[in-house]
């Protein structure tokens, strides 16, 4: 039985090792024959590792993964073709292939109620005035949809009354954010945009001007866009301390995450790590032989989830290297393991949301 409704209910970041661990790897041992069965290019790549998916699995790392470049150069899907009713893409530049995601309405339904719990948990269930540090048109142009626009309409669930921070001229909409603010004075704000558009352009155009925007009661969720700032060697903590310089801004959470595993985003805490959910999960494996790192070890980041029911993207080996800096005993008191992003790996491709924008600017 493959159904999410049965942990829906679970606080995100509730479960220790042995009950997270037995949990994953019995929906993933699902996932997998199901997958097996449907999709027939899964089908040939399980059989051609010699894995038998009916076999008992003691440990969902035992799993094999598909390297997440494959929904670049295979249409992968799990449904019938009449069930898929929205098909998502990744970033890519001019010359780049994307990512072909197929979604019928059961899988996306479920990623939309896991993002709901795992941002619940840190902004809380009321609904706040929302701040978007990007254009409208980016929600209209078919082009950037698939990049910027889905991030944008996905965390909107979560903004009550929203305004768009920039123009589609990418110049700040100064007179429209002092409103806003004033209006809601003394809530707190909920802002949300990609890393790369809020240094190069919101943080930027507040420069131009005297009137400085107080954003102390805000609370920034931003993701993609660091591998540009990399090149330009701008680190996280100068980033925050930007925005604290400029407009207050205190509280801020990045989250990793990718269309080929939406709904599963790993959220940053008060101390800065990354945390996976009792949704999803991440592992490192040394690049040489593929065998799990030590936690502290830096690694080819695998992540896993239990929502993708529709595609076999449910463990997936990225192109990013990472830490796993420990499970269980973070310091902000959410279970799980908490990780750290450190880079791409050498000759991957250029493609979050932020970074896609900015290979074109």
């Amino acid at each position: 039985m493959i159904d999410i409704n049965d942990i829906i209910d679970i606080a995100p970041f509730s479960l220790e090792k042995g009950e997270k661990t037995k949990l994953i790897t019995e929906k993933l041992a699902n996932l997998t024959k199901h997958h097996y069965e449907n999709c027939r290019e899964y089908h040939n790549m399980l059989d051609a590792c010699g894995f038998d998916p009916y076999h008992s699995v003691e440990s969902y790392e035992d799993i094999p993964f598909l390297p997440v470049r494959l929904f670049k150069e295979l249409t992968l899907k799990s449904v019938p073709e009449e069930e898929i009713f929205k098909t998502m893409t990744s970033s890519g530049t001019t010359g780049q292939s994307v990512s072909k995601i197929y979604l019928d309405r059961e899988t996306s339904n479920s990623q939309q109620k896991v993002l709901v719990k795992i941002v619940s948990s840190f902004l809380g269930s009321a609904r706040l005035p929302m701040i978007i540090a990007d254009c409208p048109s980016v929600v209209k142009d078919r082009k950037m949809f698939s990049a910027r626009g889905a991030g944008i309409l996905g965390f909107s669930i979560f903004g009550a009354e929203k305004i768009y921070a920039l123009n589609d001229e990418m110049q700040l909409n100064i007179s429209g954010l002092h409103e806003f603010l004033d209006k809601h004075k003394g809530k707190s704000i909920l802002m949300f945009g990609f890393t790369f558009m809020i240094w190069q352009h919101f943080l930027s155009e507040l420069l131009k001007y005297s009137d400085k925007l107080d954003l102390s009661n805000v609370i920034l969720i931003h993701g993609g866009g660091w591998k540009k700032l990399i090149t330009q060697k701008v680190s996280q903590q100068e980033f925050k301390d930007r925005l604290n310089s400029i407009c207050g801004i205190r509280r801020v959470h990045d989250y990793y995450g990718m269309v080929e595993q939406t709904g599963c985003i790993y959220v940053e805490c008060e101390k800065g790590h990354l945390h996976a959910s009792v949704f999803s999960d991440v592992i490192t494996r040394r690049p040489n032989d593929l065998s799990v790192c030590e936690y502290g070890e830096k690694g080819i980041v695998e992540v896993v989830s239990v929502l993708p029911k529709s595609y076999p993207g449910h463990i997936l080996l990225t192109e990013d290297e990472g830490i796993v800096l420990g499970e269980d005993n973070c310091e902000c008191g959410r279970k799980g393991k908490f990780f750290t992003i450190t880079g791409r790996i050498k000759n991957a491709e250029l493609r979050g949301c932020g970074d896609t924008y900015a290979a074109g600017f």
